[in-house]
């Protein structure tokens, strides 16, 4: 029973390290939460299928290769550099030490400025780039949230039915 209770608790903290995860780069918010979901299958409250561990696992590598893929694909696309993937990057960490709102800002502002360092004779490409790089970082991030939410109904559903 106080096991139970124990995964319960130590699930619904993996889930939200894994929200957090989608925005912080340091933590890998995709496999904290699918561990989140893999500690309920433990637990007698919620017993999740080893079939649903398998699909959302496979969905979790797929997310995690996509959202790899994705913004360097788009920054090229839109002529940008790795120093605009790296800005985006480096202004996302920036944000989590100045509020929720430049969760948004500071990786468009990142990557404006790293293209502006690694070529400042053209100003309206550099924005183009950005403007991908940060099409690239939303993109990811919306779908790793999505994920992680699937993963969230999932054990709340097994909690409730």
């Amino acid at each position: 029973m106080e096991l139970d209770i124990f995964l319960v608790i130590l699930s619904g903290l993996l889930f939200f390290l894994g929200l957090l995860g989608t925005f912080a780069p340091i933590l890998p918010g995709i496999p904290l939460a699918w561990i989140g979901l893999l500690l309920s299958h433990f637990c007698s409250y919620t017993q999740t299928k080893i079939w649903i561990l398998v699909v959302t696992g496979i969905l979790s590598i797929a997310v995690m290769v996509l959202d790899t893929i994705l913004q360097p694909w788009l920054t090229k696309k839109s002529g940008g550099s790795k120093a605009g993937i790296w800005g985006s990057t480096i202004g996302l960490f920036i944000s989590l030490f100045l509020g929720p709102i430049f969760v948004i800002i500071a990786p468009f502002l990142g990557a404006f400025i790293g293209e502006l360092l690694n070529d400042s004779s053209d100003i309206p490409k550099a924005l183009k780039a950005a403007f991908g790089t940060f099409k690239g970082f939303l993109l990811g991030t919306g779908i790793k949230m999505i994920t992680i939410f699937i993963f969230i109904w999932i054990f709340v559903f097994n909690l409730l039915f």
